[in-house]
């Protein structure tokens, strides 16, 4: 018995899909953060001849992105634990108000996936003698413990590795030469995003080659609009 448990915990193990959350606002946070860091860096850089304008607008940029991210994801995460609360809330009282329509539907339920009606029937019965505010939670409002709202972890993951991804141009702007500045900061740049896009798509079981495709063209659009911008404005800073 033990090493059956075993094996399927194993054979579980080879699915990413529990990753999903915290993979999602990790990966978020660090491509906003190397992205928005450096088209900061390359938008000050292509307006300025002096390294201290640019280090400081990039340092700005990481410490309020990385709370930006962070407030940000908590608030929107938050609030769909609000909504999920709700309505395990009005759950809770229709099971106790119309326990046998609740029955019912969650037979429909079974009986849509593909379960003969009096099969599908059964199944309700066993599953609400069981745990029936479980049932309805996890088959009628599609809640568990992968898609449920985490806002802690889903704010930590993302304000963490918005500053780990803005970290690496803030050290392009101090260490590396400042002629050419901009063409530096974009090479370096696209060179995290992909190795972001790998790790990602490796972490997560999907597509090296579109994870690539897609962070490179993005990221060449955003950081390009930006150095637009300050060629257009053409002004000294400093």
């Amino acid at each position: 018995m033990t090493e059956k448990k075993e094996e399927l915990d194993n054979y579980l193990d080879n699915h990413y899909i529990h990753r999903s959350n915290w993979l999602r606002a990790a990966v978020l946070g660090a491509n906003d953060g190397i992205l928005s860091t450096a088209s900061i860096a390359i938008g000050v850089a292509a307006a300025s001849d002096l390294r201290e304008p640019v280090i400081l607008a990039t340092l700005a940029g990481l410490v309020a992105g990385a709370l930006s991210m962070a407030a940000g994801e908590y608030v929107s995460v938050s609030s769909q634990t609000d909504v999920e609360k709700a309505d395990i809330e009005r759950e809770k009282i229709e099971l106790i108000e119309m326990p046998k329509l609740e029955l019912q539907r969650l037979a429909d339920i079974y009986e849509k996936r593909g379960l003969k009606k009096d099969t599908a029937l059964i199944v309700a019965k066993e599953l609400t003698e069981h745990d029936a505010l479980g049932a309805h939670i996890r088959d009628e409002l599609g809640i568990n413990e992968i898609s449920q709202a985490k806002p802690i972890q889903a704010a930590f993951a993302s304000g963490a590795a918005f500053t780990v991804g803005g970290l690496l141009p803030f050290l392009v702007t101090l260490f590396l030469p400042l002629e050419s500045m901009e063409y530096t900061l974009y090479g370096f740049a696209l060179f995290f995003l992909i190795v972001l896009g790998i790790l990602a798509a490796k972490t997560g079981g999907s597509s090296v080659t579109k994870a690539i495709i897609r962070i490179v063209f993005w990221g060449t659009v955003a950081m390009g609009l930006t150095a637009l911008v300050g060629y257009l404005f053409n002004v000294n800073v400093g």
